[in-house]
Order: structure tokens, then sequence, then C-alpha cells
């Protein structure tokens, strides 16, 4: 109970960082990717978007994600101590990948981000499947692809999805039957230029490999928090 009153009490905290307003930072970060984003060849943009946006069909659409069977822990707390244990793999696992890539140029840089968007996502689908929920069904799915969003969006974005998972078990029964109704481009567009900034060094001679390593640890460890959270909201929040 002790470990329960303390996961609530960072799951209320984190609560309260995803409803606050766009801060003065938020905004200018918003601003300077705006000008990055025009330096960056049409061509890249074009590359990086087409490989999300296949990726995220792929989520809604197929099974090629396979989730673990749910194990049984003895307690909430060894619940999350196998979530955090899975959650450091794929840091680790990452931040290779990000450094190989890194130290390859532009071509392997480029390569990096369909390889850790894999990455992110089969992560999602483990720790869900660790909290007991049911990633073949495609409301779970979407549930995901909103953890995905709210760890990969500016905070005016953030906001929207946070209200959106709020109370998820009824929220969900008035979800469209149709898939297609998930408004995947704009996760798409966020995510792309949520990232730019942060892995557009990655492209850089010299320092690419070193900014791969970091970033990519960064990114999936942030993932990892949010997954968390949001999954406590459905767990501990009722």
């Amino acid at each position: 109970m002790l470990y329960e009153a303390q996961a609530r009490a960072e799951m209320e905290t984190w609560q309260l960082k995803m409803q606050k307003a766009p801060s003065f930072t938020d905004r200018l970060s918003k601003n300077v990717q705006a000008r990055i984003n025009r330096l960056i060849p049409q061509k890249v943009h074009n590359a990086i978007t087409v490989t999300i946006k296949q990726m995220v069909r792929g989520v809604l659409y197929g099974s090629a994600y396979t989730a673990p069977r749910t194990p049984v822990f003895p307690s909430f707390f060894g619940l999350e101590e196998a979530v955090r244990r899975r959650i450091d793999f794929y840091k680790k696992t990452a931040a290779a990948e990000g450094g190989v890539t890194g130290a390859g140029g532009l071509l392997l840089g480029l390569a990096d981000f369909p390889i850790l968007l894999g990455m992110k996502l089969k992560l999602l689908f483990d720790i869900a499947a660790f909290y007991g929920f049911d990633v073949n069904d495609y409301k779970e799915r979407v549930y995901i692809l909103n953890i995905f969003q709210l760890a990969f969006s500016s905070q005016q974005h953030r906001r929207k999805v946070f209200e959106q998972i709020r109370d998820w078990d009824r929220k969900s029964k008035e979800l469209p039957e149709d898939i297609n109704a998930f408004d995947w481009q704009t996760f798409q567009i966020e995510y792309r230029d949520h990232i730019d900034l942060a892995k557009m060094g990655q492209l850089l001679p010299v320092v690419g490999a070193a900014v791969g390593l970091v970033v990519n640890y960064r990114l999936v460890d942030r993932l990892g928090v949010t997954a968390m959270n949001a999954y406590r909201m459905r767990i501990l929040g009722k």
C-alpha cells in the first residue's frame, strides 16, 4: 500500500504537468522548430513523414507487434519493477542503435527514424501487456497511440490528448468502430515536429554518434515514464 501511495503521488504530479498551459519556452521551441523545418530539405521531411504514416497505419490495421503474455506479479510493486526493467532494456538498445546510426552519416542517420519508432511502439505494446490490457483490442491500440502523443507532442496538443484519455474506460465506449476515424495525420505531424530539433543533430558529422546515443536514451525514457503514469491512471485512479 505504501508503494501504491507513492505511485499515485507521482501520477498526480505527472497529471498536473500534462495539463499545464504552454510556457514561454514551449512557444519559443515551437518557433525555433518552424525555422529549422524551413532549412531542412523537403525530401528529408517527406521521407520521415511517409515512414511515420506507414508505421502508424501498421499499428491501427495490423497485428505486427506481438506483446508478451501478461505475467502474474505478486504485487503492484513487482509489476512496476518488471516494467522498469523492460524500459531500461529498450533505453540501452535504442541508445546503442542511435550511436551506430549517428556515426554512419546522413543515410544511416535517416534510417534511425523508423528503427527507433518501431522500438518505441513495441515497448508500449509490452508495457500495456504487463499492466494487463489486451492490445488485440483496437481501442487499446488507440490508447497506446494517445500515450505516444503525450510523450512526443507540443504542450498545446498534449493537453488535448490528456483530456481524451481521462476516464478512458467510459470514453473508449464512445469510440467509433471504424478505426479510420483516428487522426493519424495530426499524430505523425506532432511527432515529427517534436523530435526533429533533437534528432537532426544526429545527422551531423563527428557529433552524430554522441547525439544519437543520448537523444535515443532520453526519448525512450520519457516514453516509459509517460506510459507508466498513463496506465496508473486506469488502475490506481479508480
